[in-house]
């Protein structure tokens, strides 16, 4: 059974299959630029000068259709510093393409891509940053998640690990000085310790009276290494615990199947039918308990409702996490996932654990119209979301803005859809959009995509119940060891809960990665949130940052 919604084929426009494919892109690049070939295990690949990213890339885009800048990835080799950007397409993301480009040891800089992708502005950032890569004509290259007086850049070859560090406070430089305009500015900090921050986040708003005209986001409060620790594991079981950690909310079995999603690409295995099952229910259990937290979080944010629908969120998430632990052993921090499948079956007697399951899904639209109730038809969230925090399509892209924020503008972008994986092309769901791109849209997809989950948690545990006894494989034969080929590189996503979370790994002949990068749907987010905010108040602010759902986790990697 196909999705209700368009199927992958069904969801590409006519005009995305008049454009030309990635090989045909890659010829006429080839006629403009001299470019060389770069392949990827996920998608082919070109190699252009550092002098040519603009043109290459606005060709990519304006011309050839690759008008997501999903990733960027940056990297020091023996010989050379490189910079990839990964490009995919809203309307078909299984056309991709990796666009490297190389700098010298000596001179690592080359143009930026920020003004014709603007997310590539933080992952830029990021690179000069942590490897020491400048960007020619970048808007505003600074550091991004350490001080500015930082000596060094960490992930460098040639980085003095023991050398102090003096991080001295300076006073920050109000954005806006010099202009002309009436009345008085004011440099307000939010966070980065303030409960509607979700964690440590801070605000640099600068305000015309009342209004905001400038918002800069400052992260880097919790910066953990995860991909460090990620780049001294073994693929086979030492990296799996660490995806939970990039979401505490409640997605953590979406982010393990980032990480096995990439990695069985990367050694090439194929998972068996019954655990792709096991996978895809388990994944919408954990997207509903993280879109739960979204929406209770959000009541408290924006109308200080604690007692209602924020106990009513921690409600239906205990009884998520209950089953969750039945299945994993685990509330929080699952670590379920195994290359290859699952770590074990589902839990016996398996009647029991069936019937918990449909209590759950059959109670819920009850449950969803209290929260319905409770949140869309009321007045003061009304008037606090309804045309605040507006991001137009066209914006959403230029940032890579995937997942709800995305849908809640309309761009109808889903990896589990449009480059689907585990069981959900044979399930009958819904991709859910809102054109409004507002605050209101993105509270009101969060609410209609627990509907949808549900509704594939049922399917699964269905086909589960039924599944004949001999054929309950949940795991394929995986090698003790994994030692990918030297120099092979992949980039893979999934549909995590706050939208397109994907990995890059590219291996050196060991058995652990030679670079590992996250790719974390929030990353993006944060950095479309001043073209939300301006020209709106404070309270619009705070509405808007809580519809972004961001976790600090998986931008302060």
């Amino acid at each position: 059974m196909r999705p209700s919604s368009a199927s992958p084929a069904e969801s590409v426009s006519p005009d995305a299959r008049s454009r030309p494919s990635a090989e045909a892109a890659i010829r006429s690049l080839d006629e403009r630029f001299s470019v060389r070939r770069d392949d990827h295990l996920h998608a082919p690949g070109v190699v252009i000068r550092p002098d040519a990213v603009q043109d290459a890339l606005s060709y990519l885009r304006d011309e050839a259709g690759f008008d997501h800048c999903s990733c960027a990835t940056a990297q020091q080799y023996e010989d050379r510093y490189e910079t990839i950007y990964h490009l995919k397409r809203y309307d078909d993301p299984t056309a991709e393409l990796s666009v490297v480009v190389p700098a010298p040891l000596d001179d690592p800089a080359s143009e930026s891509a920020a003004p014709v992708f603007p997310t590539a502005g933080w992952h830029e950032r990021e690179a000069y940053d942590l490897i020491g890569i400048e960007y020619d004509d970048h808007p505003d290259l600074r550091r991004l998640l350490l001080p500015e007086t930082w000596q060094g850049h960490p992930l460098s070859r040639d980085y003095d690990r023991d050398r102090p560090q003096i991080v001295p406070y300076t006073e920050n430089v109000n954005p806006i000085q010099g202009d002309d305009r009436e009345g008085d500015t004011l440099l307000l900090n939010i966070g980065p310790h303030h409960p509607a921050t979700h964690g440590v986040l801070h605000l640099e708003v600068t305000l015309d009276g009342e209004q905001v005209v400038d918002v800069e986001p400052d992260i880097g409060y919790i910066h953990r290494c995860e991909e460090q620790m990620c780049q001294s594991k073994a693929y086979r079981h030492q990296i799996m615990p660490y995806p939970d950690r990039w979401d505490w909310g409640g997605a953590g079995l979406l982010n393990e199947w980032a990480y096995a999603r990439t990695a069985e690409r990367l050694a090439d295995i194929d998972i068996p039918e019954y655990a792709q099952v096991i996978r895809t229910m388990a994944a919408e259990l954990s997207r509903m308990l993280s879109h739960f937290l979204a929406v209770g979080a959000y009541a408290l944010d924006v109308i200080g409702d604690f007692t209602a629908t924020f106990m009513y969120a921690i409600k239906d998430r205990e009884r998520i996490q209950n089953i969750l632990e039945d299945l994993t052993g685990q509330r929080l921090m699952f670590n379920y996932f195994r290359l290859g499948g699952v770590v074990w079956d589902l839990p016996e007697p398996r009647e029991e654990f069936f019937e918990r399951v449909y209590d759950f899904v059959d109670d819920l639209p009850t449950r969803l119209a209290e929260y319905h109730d409770l949140l869309t038809g009321n007045e003061v969230i009304q008037l606090r979301t309804v045309d605040t925090g507006v991001l137009s399509a066209e914006t959403a892209k230029a940032y890579g803005c995937t997942g709800p924020v995305a849908r809640g503008s309309g761009v109808d972008y889903d990896l589990r859809r449009d480059d689907s994986y585990g069981y959900y092309d044979e399930l009958a769901w819904d991709v859910v959009t809102q054109p409004d791109g507002d605050n209101f849209a993105r509270l009101l997809v969060r609410l209609r995509e627990i509907e949808q989950s549900a509704r594939i948690v049922e399917q699964c545990a269905e086909l589960l119940e039924d599944w004949p006894e001999a054929d309950r494989e949940i795991q394929a034969n995986v090698p003790r060891t994994l030692k990918p080929d030297d120099d092979t590189e992949v980039y893979r996503a999934v549909e995590a809960a706050k939208g397109e979370l994907g990995i890059y790994i590219r291996a050196d002949g060991t058995d652990s990665p030679a670079r590992f990068k996250i790719r974390g749907p929030s990353f993006s987010h944060l950095q479309a949130l001043p073209e939300m905010t301006r020209g709106g108040y404070i309270p619009d602010l705070i509405a808007t940052l809580g519809s972004l759902d961001t976790i600090m986790g998986e931008v302060d990697r």
